[in-house]
């Protein structure tokens, strides 16, 4: 509509510049006067600057919305009640679109803030960064995760964890990588996919980071049952030989179904009957030993919770210490920092846990002669108590880090692996749990954590 309007203005003022041009030439060609020729000349004068004035109120108009809605100026209002039924329609049309543009910011705000806040609600966490490490964006959960208030640079990621950051650093788009990092809570499991997009200015990288330790927890329990089951089936298979066995030799002393007469009895059936019996009773120890292996391993008593002071408890274990094999050799050190410090859990299968702790200590040190154990209670950063373990042995190396806890992995020819899964699932029925960290070639630290 204002279109129209503004054109019909325009062919107006152009129409009568050119009839006054007409007369013009009328006046000057054929009617030889020059007082009429002075009169269409000012005429056309007028209505040229009239039409150019016009024209430049219109375009300025236009230009100042313009430079309006791109400095953002949303406060724009053009008044449209004027005379000018062309500038009104026109002003008209200009703050529709300005109302409109409005609205689309609003709109716009409002799917930010619900992003926002979704994201802020999202368990997983997201970081936003761009190619030279500037975090754009992170959720509270990121934030968390990685035990970080304030989240700008991934420098901030190095110096909590590097290994973290050059995962970081080094993961593509649409990758996926896992890894175990240490926290406050102890170790976790995380999980990272990265996916990029593309801008005007440049390229950001979205990264989703995931804790998925209680999965993998759940996955290991899983893991550990099947295998019982199936070792299970291996020890019935196992039992299969004994009961041919023992049916062979009942068949040497029966016959038709009838015990045979003492004569029949030689010093060779004798002699078959011994070595058959010896078989089977090597193979029924070893049989029990390996079932009781098992049992041990998924049968851990409801512990028997009570009050006590860790005070008695590391007197205790002194005492237990000195009873083991080769403990003479190793000094055992205590350091209590609150000699009133309490726990409520069980005191005999906590000192059951310490005791298999000091052992794996014992046994690590066997060749260093300045080998040293020392027990160090405190209370941890969530204001829990916390009680460690710490050797200076040969420590456990980055792959065997994440194995020890798996049911029968061992490192030692005479171990049996059940002791540290019997020690973490102990730790597990308390509400606690049971962490390691290790600096091979320095020390080894196991914590039980309240």
């Amino acid at each position: 509509m204002f279109s129209k309007n503004l054109y019909i203005s325009i062919v107006l003022r152009v129409f009568l510049i050119v009839l006054m041009a007409c007369l013009l030439s009328y006046f000057i060609v054929i009617d030889k006067s020059f007082r009429f020729s002075i009169i269409c000349i000012v005429i056309i004068m007028f209505l040229t600057i009239n039409l150019i004035s016009y024209l430049n109120s219109t375009n300025k108009k236009i230009r100042f919305f313009f430079d309006s809605v791109r400095n953002d100026d949303s406060n724009l209002f053009f008044p449209f009640e004027i005379t000018n039924t062309s500038l009104s329609n026109l002003y008209q049309s200009m703050n529709k679109v300005n109302n409109q543009i409005q609205q689309l910011k609003i709109e716009n705000r409002q799917q930010e803030q619900y992003f926002g806040t979704l994201l802020e609600h999202l368990a997983t966490g997201i970081i936003t960064y761009n190619d030279k490490g500037f975090i754009l964006h992170t959720n509270s959960s990121a934030r968390k995760l990685l035990s970080l208030d304030v989240l700008t640079h991934l420098t901030q990621i190095e110096r909590k964890d590097r290994k973290l950051y050059n995962a970081i650093k080094s993961i593509k788009p649409f990758e996926r990588r896992l890894i175990a990092i240490s926290s406050e809570d102890g170790e976790i499991q995380l999980s990272l996919k990265a996916t990029s997009i593309k801008t005007n200015e440049n390229e950001l990288v979205i990264l989703s980071i995931q804790d998925i330790k209680n999965e993998l927890d759940e996955k290991e329990v899983e893991s550990w049952m099947k295998l019982i089951r199936v070792l299970m089936h291996e020890i019935m298979n196992s039992i299969t030989p004994i009961t041919s066995l023992s049916e062979s030799l009942s068949g040497i002393y029966s016959e038709g179904g009838k015990p045979v007469s003492p004569g029949q009895v030689n010093v060779k059936t004798i002699a078959t009957t011994l070595q058959g019996l010896n078989v089977i009773k090597e193979q029924g120890k070893g049989l029990m030993s390996f079932v009781e292996s098992y049992r041990k391993l998924t049968r851990v008593p409801e512990p028997e919770k009570k009050l006590f002071k860790v005070a008695d408890l590391m007197s205790r274990v002194q005492i237990l210490y000195n009873s083991l094999e080769k403990s003479d050799k190793i000094n055992l050190s205590v350091s209590l920092s609150n000699p009133d410090l309490e726990i409520f859990a069980d005191q005999n299968l906590i000192s059951q846990v310490l005791i298999n702790l000091m052992k794996n200590a014992l046994e690590a040190n066997e060749n260093n002669n300045n080998g040293k154990i020392r027990i160090s209670v405190s209370q941890g950063s969530n204001n829990h108590p916390e009680i460690c373990v710490i050797d200076n042995g040969p420590g456990i190396s980055e792959e065997n880090i994440d194995e020890i806890f798996v049911p029968f992995f061992t490192t030692r020819q005479n171990g049996s692996g059940i002791g540290l899964s019997i020690s973490r699932q102990i730790m597990r029925v308390h509400g606690g749990n049971l962490k390691v960290k290790s600096q091979p070639g320095k020390e080894t630290v196991f914590c039980l954590s309240f």
